[in-house]
């Protein structure tokens, strides 16, 4: 290659690279500018190393989440995914659902227990947190509502309906060809029988009582003040300790993210008399025997 080639060769190659720099630059720019769309644009809790994730609807089992209601698959995996995220500093679930299935609560729940093993997890009330979304927020570390919030509710029901009357009227029959006499129990062409009524009512207190316990294993309250089922405002249930603190959804944020949760000394206490250990653990001044 003689002189004035390699001459040549060394231009193009220099206006090549001269010609590249305004391209570089330009990307370099761009990428600036999306980097600063991003951190508008990303939620104030995600910003802040706070994961919110919203329970919004009627509670069920099953992953989705429209037309009114949420799966306890769909709630589950991003608590999950939250937990064991390490830019993830604590969980808040925004609760505004009326509730739903004891099931779909006890599902989530599972995975609320799993989450609070690696960080906070704290639930912001908005208009209305009862009945299963109450169970649920039960298990959080702590529950920031509103002074009107609706909560509480704790209790299980069963709706059966009769359109019978109606049927008859309409000269519309039913037969039935069935195993066992309780097997179209929730059919609605007839009423329940007596023996029905009782076996339902059973099944009913069974889950109720498995609610409530869960609810006080939880939460310092009293079965009186929660057996029968109230609805309660926010006000009423602060002084009742279902929730912990009045706040938005904000507060909630910034009390999560700076959450220490508390450290349980575990003393053993010799009974002079047995020779036996006891446990007593104490946890913000309050001794729990063990």
């Amino acid at each position: 290659m003689s002189w004035l080639e390699k001459k040549i060769e060394y231009n193009n190659k220099k206006r090549s690279i001269k010609s590249g720099i305004p391209w570089l630059v330009a990307g370099v720019i761009i990428a600036l500018i999306i980097i600063v769309l991003l951190t508008i644009l990303i939620p104030y809790s995600e910003s802040k190393g706070v994961s919110v994730i919203h329970i919004e609807g009627t509670i069920e089992t099953g992953d989705f989440y429209s037309g009114g209601y949420v799966g306890s698959e769909y709630v589950g995996s991003r608590i999950r995914q939250a937990a064991d995220d390490p830019l993830v500093e604590a969980i808040v679930l925004r609760v505004d659902s009326p509730g739903g299935s004891p099931v779909g609560a006890q599902e989530i729940n599972e995975d609320v227990q799993y989450a609070k093993t690696k960080k906070p997890v704290f639930v912001s009330m908005g208009d209305m947190a009862t009945s299963a979304a109450y169970y649920i927020s039960a298990y959080a570390d702590k529950i920031y509502a509103s002074p009107d919030t609706l909560t509480g509710s704790i209790g299980t029901i069963w709706t059966f309906i009769d359109t019978s009357r109606s049927l008859q009227i309409e000269g519309v029959n039913a037969s039935i060809v069935k195993s066992g006499d309780m097997k179209d129990l929730t059919s609605q062409y007839r009423g329940l029988t007596d023996e029905e009524q009782e076996y339902v009512q059973a099944m009913v207190d069974e889950s109720f009582e498995r609610f409530l316990d869960d609810a006080l294993s939880q939460r310092n309250i009293s079965r009186e003040d929660v057996e029968e089922a109230k609805l309660y405002r926010g006000e009423d249930a602060y002084d009742l300790g279902l929730i912990d603190e009045y706040g938005n959804l904000f507060e909630t944020i910034e009390a999560a993210k700076n959450y220490e949760r508390p450290v349980a000394v575990i003393e053993m206490e010799v009974n002079e008399t047995t020779g036996n250990e006891t446990a007593m653990t104490t946890e913000n001044g309050t001794e729990i025997a063990g």
